[in-house]
């Protein structure tokens, strides 16, 4: 990574506040800036796999992936840097896990996108410290406290579910689709048949949805599931274990971790980077397949109408066919065969 995010920037304006602090980046990082702001240490802690595989080649064991944050991932650390996430739920769930570790009188700084709500952090931890905007600048803000009373944080708290008649479905704040079935995977899963058999790939699962859905109608599957983010990771695994159905659930940045041929792929694949449109993940996921699918094999999405992946398909492939489709989604179908190139 280069370039800085607009919320990097921000920081940068004030990058002598930070020189002589043991600093603990956390959220939303899209870039490398704490591996090049100058700090007294910096360390890291991401639920987002493909943040950490970034930030882990410069800092090494100071970045840490994973759902929860431990004592021993802010050890030694006085300030927090938290970057604002799009969601809410997932906020509060990371700076409660955050704040119950760090030392009182820690200084916290909070930046993030106006438009992805970071105006509500005030009022968001205000219960255990008093956050005031001390800069506003390419569109963000940028906010100051100290660390007045340590929350109470419960993990547990935050899981949820909801029924997908006969399943249920686990899911914890900043999952996708965390509330109910999104409209473009229930139009994928219309298109799934029962009896489906083989060893199949469900990438970007999210809450194993997908997964879970062809498992209970399909029990000769062979599944693995991955994802980036930590939270769906888990959620994943729990949907299978409550359902009864067994899966390989693992982080991977679409096939960074992925080995081995499958005979579906499978995913409803995002096509954002936090607030910004990003078709990175999803071309990836095109062309890659091809080296991940048995002759024979196919890849299956489902993806908003307007976005250009049958060009993208059609060059991988040489073909492709739309399955369904309603006003905003296209579930398109490539087979792996003639005509697919490997790159």
């Amino acid at each position: 990574m280069s370039a800085f995010t607009p919320a990097s920037e921000v920081i940068l304006r004030h990058s002598d506040e930070f020189t002589a602090r043991h600093v603990l980046f956390a959220g939303d990082m899209q870039d490398d800036l704490p591996a090049q702001l100058e700090t007294a240490s910096s360390r890291v802690h991401t639920q987002q796999y493909h943040h950490w595989q970034n930030l882990s080649r410069l800092l090494g064991e100071r970045a840490r992936y994973g759902l929860v944050a431990t004592q021993e991932d802010v050890e030694g650390c006085d300030t927090l840097v938290y970057y604002w996430p799009k969601n809410k739920p997932e906020a509060l769930f990371q700076l409660m896990n955050l704040l119950s570790l760090l030392p009182l009188g820690c200084d916290i700084f909070v930046v993030g996108e106006n438009r992805s709500g970071v105006r509500s952090a005030e009022g968001m931890v205000e219960e255990w410290a008093t956050l005031e905007k001390i800069d506003s600048a390419r569109r963000c803000g940028f906010y100051h406290g100290r660390l007045e009373s340590q929350p109470t944080f419960d993990a547990e708290s935050f899981r949820d579910s909801y029924d997908l008649d006969p399943l249920t479905i686990c899911t914890l704040p900043g999952v996708f689709s965390r509330d109910d079935l999104d409209i473009g995977s229930a139009l994928l899963l219309t298109t799934l048949k029962p009896h489906t058999k083989g060893k199949v790939l469900d990438i970007g699962c999210g809450a194993g949805v997908l997964s879970a859905v062809l498992a209970n109608h399909s029990p000769k599957v062979r599944l693995t599931l991955c994802d980036v983010h930590a939270a769906a990771i888990e959620s994943s695994k729990a949907t299978l274990a409550i359902n009864g159905f067994e899966g390989d659930v693992f982080p991977s940045n679409v096939f960074s971790d992925v080995t081995g041929r499958f005979d579906l792929i499978l995913s409803n694949p995002p096509f954002h980077e936090g607030r910004e449109t990003s078709l990175d993940a999803a071309q990836t996921l095109i062309r890659g397949a091809v080296k991940h699918l048995n002759t024979g094999g196919e890849l299956r999405i489902v993806a908003n109408a307007f976005l250009p992946y049958p060009q993208v398909l059609d060059e991988t492939f040489g073909s492709h066919e739309v399955l369904a489709q309603n006003g905003r989604f296209k579930v398109y179908r490539a087979v792996y065969g003639r005509g697919a190139r490997a790159r």
